[in-house]
């Protein structure tokens, strides 16, 4: 029995869109992971795990290694948090 799939009804820019301004995540990432995918970011100490609070589409925000940093960073901004792991 085939179940009913439904298309997604957002277009891949319309869903990178939901919730910006208004909808950060928060999850630990490592200091390599962050090099490799915002390669703008000034250098850092390789392996280490900060804290991260991200934009909904993926930008960073905060870095911390204070995880209570990056929640006041979000109140800062006046985001919702949401945490990842």
């Amino acid at each position: 029995m085939q179940g009913n799939v439904q298309k997604n009804p957002f277009s891949e820019l319309e869903f990178a869109r939901l919730g910006a301004g208004q909808v950060a995540y928060m999850r630990k990432v490592k200091t390599d992971d962050l090099a490799h995918s915002f390669p703008a970011l000034p250098p850092m100490t390789p392996g280490v795990e900060l804290w991260a609070l991200f934009a909904a589409n993926g930008d960073p925000i905060v870095l911390s290694d204070e995880r209570d940093n990056v929640l006041v960073g979000a109140q800062e901004h006046e985001l919702r948090t949401v945490m990842l792991q």
